[in-house]
């Protein structure tokens, strides 16, 4: 993991139509706090109010200047989705996304008035918003391709400065980098994170995600040949040597991701203990 960019602006107009409030919500994990974007000028779509902070969500309204009517999410994380239900009781705006799966960190409360497939369109006079399924980091995630400036909006599948936890079930390393390709492969002027500030060179920002993530894989596969038999916890000072003790239980959470995704590949074996239960691991020679 690396370190985020410098404080932002609370309040921004990137380009004509498109404005970003960041939520007062910063942290190790945030980064500056989570970017709630509004589309449009004379009808408001909101994407990503973050977390159900009343002060913010009335920022929102007051920013907007319009009536707000669609609130959209790029998955259902709790720093993301809890202000749409908030926002959406305010303003009477439809909600757009993804419902929550299972697991824990999921935010339950978000029910889309409308459930968005690959490829669907939010069209309103003043922009489209086309959804980019992207899963990975959520099963549930979504991107949002805005038409007119050829920007990705791309929540947390691609953000600024650091590189995202892939957290099993619900996270995927393999659909994760297959979603990295898939956007690379979309030719985007530039990328809207979900935390963090415009990235302006999507394919140099994507090729590096993807290196680090294959770079990570190998130290993983590496370690797991010298070290057989060894459950994740075990196998975490092995691979994140670079990595602080104190984010070792982030860092457990992409190593078991990178596990699966090479047992996935057909690359590694586990083995639940019948005494314990836990899983240990074996690379297939």
């Amino acid at each position: 993991m690396t370190a985020f960019g410098p404080a932002m602006e609370a309040f921004s107009v990137l380009r004509r139509g498109v404005r970003r409030i960041v939520a007062p919500n910063p942290s190790m994990m945030t980064g500056p706090g989570t970017n709630t974007y509004l589309f449009g000028e004379t009808d408001i779509a909101v994407l990503d109010p973050g977390p159900a902070i009343a002060a913010h969500v009335e920022d929102i309204i007051e920013r907007a200047g319009a009536p707000i009517r669609w609130v959209l999410v790029t998955h259902t994380h709790p720093d993301h989705s809890p202000g749409a239900k908030l926002l959406a009781k305010e303003t009477g705006a439809e909600l757009l996304g993804r419902p929550a799966p299972q697991g824990r960190q999921q935010d339950r409360s978000f029910a889309p008035d409308r459930i968005l497939d690959d490829g669907e369109c939010l069209q309103a006079e003043e922009f489209v918003l086309e959804a980019v399924h992207t899963p990975g980091h959520a099963s549930n995630h979504l991107c949002y391709l805005h038409r007119d400036s050829n920007w990705l909006f791309t929540g947390d599948h691609v953000i600024d400065g650091s590189t995202v936890v892939i957290n099993p079930p619900d996270g995927n390393m393999k659909q994760y980098i297959d979603a990295l390709r898939r956007v690379r492969a979309l030719g985007c002027e530039a990328l809207a994170p979900g935390h963090g500030e415009i990235i302006r060179d999507p394919e140099h920002a994507i090729d590096w995600i993807i290196e680090h993530r294959l770079v990570r894989e190998q130290k993983v596969a590496a370690a797991v040949s010298r070290h057989p038999g060894l459950t994740t916890h075990e196998l975490v000072p092995h691979v994140y040597r670079d990595v602080h003790e104190t984010l070792y239980r982030l860092a457990e959470r992409s190593l078991r991701a990178h596990l699966i995704k090479l047992e996935e590949d057909g690359r590694a074996h586990r083995s639940e203990s019948a005494e314990s239960g836990d899983e240990r691991w074996r690379m297939i020679e």
